[in-house]
């Protein structure tokens, strides 16, 4: 390892101890005196390139450890140096822009950061004396989120998606709108991630302009299962460092958790443990729970996390959706069909949802919107198979205004990105709530009956449809386009 502030740095009085014996990534280590604490960062082979963290102390002289690093060439016998320090973080107004591996080095090809403080990344969770007992939201800026599934201000939400549908870009539309509102910071922790997904979003980042208020952690695909579990601790310190010391608002953004419970299960099997349900670690509850209560809204600042949740074969019934969900307050799905039909984003309405929706915490009115929104919306969806067997003109006067109704609030719930500019050519938007819930209310009035839909798509706040639809209102042609329903009535949008 390189430089003498590296957190990986021998200790002045080190111990030595060992290696007794080596099964994969784990290591067993005799000291013939003091035995190094648990979560202890320990350096051996030839030139000090194998790190492992202590896990369990076997007897007054043994200990078992997860090897972070490769472990080539460890052979029994070679010496063991004890740290004397647990695996520590950069945490700094240094690391914003930047890209780390576990280690906390920089992996971005450029100078390591100076000016930096090296923290252990193992801390508790806020007590609960200091966490915020009042919910508030955190907006956005995305119509279709503040509106329908509002994000809570500190806590967890989960986005569901394949590729291809929008992930990436949503997120860093996210971050945009994080430091333009909320002068804030955001993290993105990948766990698992391959070495193309990092480099290309990094690349994403720095050309829409919001990479210098955020900072990158990676724990790639192909490193040992202890480094990718692990990352999610080191981004959550940097995190923590801004919220308790900076005092800003923080978003922390994890692709994939699903990752962070896999290389805890590999973790678990290489040292032993005897698996719970469908293979996984019988710590599973209890590590998740470490990691997920210390992102937290306290005195200081708060961190919102938004986490990608890969669920196994789609069965929502899997241990680790099961755990990973009961830490959300909020879900946000993504929906290939849609994305399909150019509706972006493609967030799905009628299967994402947020426990904040409540009346108690977003308001009567807001409630009340959103509720009707849900209705319309529903009846819409029960209607396409009507619409593409017998066509629009079949249906009843009503179901035909609840069809102008769900199909302008599609449209309505559409938005031009900041960061898709440049691929677009359309200038993106920042929504208030305020303009997201008076434009739904009034199409939901019927006040759009007469403008066409295309006049709602791709825009902001809805005064700006009046504008679009004066300039259509002189082509004729239906005012309900139904070509995306299977149905040949109208015009396309």
């Amino acid at each position: 390892m390189d430089d003498g502030e590296n957190m990986n740095a021998i200790a002045a009085d080190p111990e030595t101890g060992s290696v007794t014996a080596v099964r994969g990534g784990i290591v067993d280590i005799r000291f013939t005196s003091r035995l190094p604490p648990i979560q202890s960062l320990l350096l051996t082979g030839k030139n000090g390139e194998v790190l492992i963290e202590v896990l369990s102390q076997l007897d007054a002289h043994n200990l078992r450890g997860i090897a972070l690093t490769p472990t080539q060439g460890l052979a029994r016998g070679m010496p063991v140096t004890d740290t004397q320090r647990p695996l520590r973080a950069p945490v700094g107004k240094a690391t914003l822009s930047r890209m780390f591996d576990v280690f906390g080095t920089a992996i971005d090809r450029k100078a390591p950061p100076q000016e930096v403080q090296w923290r252990t990344v193992h801390h508790s969770s806020p007590p609960l004396a200091r966490r915020s007992t009042r919910s508030e939201i955190f907006e956005t800026g995305i119509k279709i989120i503040d509106v329908l599934m509002p994000l809570e201000r500190g806590g967890k939400a989960g986005l569901l998606g394949g590729a291809g549908v929008g992930k990436t870009i949503l997120l860093t539309e996210m971050i945009h709108n994080v430091a333009r509102q909320h002068e804030g910071v955001s993290i993105f922790c990948g766990i698992g991630e391959r070495c193309r997904e990092g480099e290309e979003l990094y690349r994403d980042m720095a050309a829409a302009g919001v990479l210098e208020n955020m900072v990158m952690v990676f724990g790639q695909m192909n490193e040992p299962p202890g480094a990718r579990f692990r990352v999610a601790h080191a981004a959550l310190t940097m995190a923590e460092y801004f919220r308790d010391v900076e005092h800003r608002d923080v978003l922390l953004l994890v692709d994939n958790i699903y990752r962070f419970i896999q290389a805890g299960m590999e973790v678990s099997g290489l040292m032993g443990q005897m698996p719970s349900r469908l293979g996984y670690q019988p710590t599973m509850s209890t590590e998740l729970a470490q990691l997920e209560e210390r992102i937290a809204n306290t005195d200081t600042g708060a961190i919102t996390s938004i986490q990608a949740v890969y669920v196994p074969a789609d069965d929502f019934s899997d241990p680790a959706a099961v755990h990973a969900f009961s830490h959300f307050s909020a879900s946000i799905v993504l929906s290939r069909k849609r994305a399909s039909e150019g509706l972006y984003p493609a967030i799905d309405p009628l299967q994402s949802g947020s426990k904040m929706a409540t009346p108690g915490v977003i308001g009567q009115r807001h409630y009340r919107i959103t509720q009707e929104i849900r209705h319309t919306l529903a009846q819409y969806d029960e209607l396409k198979d009507i619409i593409a067997m017998l066509g629009l003109e079949q249906l009843s006067p009503e179901d035909r205004a609840i069809v102008a109704r769900a199909r302008r609030l599609e449209r309505f719930f559409t938005q031009p990105f900041f960061t898709t500019e440049q691929f677009t050519g359309i200038t993106g938007r920042f929504v208030s709530l305020e303009e997201a819930l008076d434009g739904c209310e009034r199409i939901l009035r019927d006040e759009f009956r007469d403008v066409p839909e295309r006049a709602l798509y791709m825009i902001g706040p809805v005064s700006e449809a009046k504008q679009a639809g004066s300039a259509d209102n002189t082509q004729p042609g239906s005012r309900i386009d139904t070509s995306r329903d299977g149905s040949s009535a109208g015009q396309p949008a």
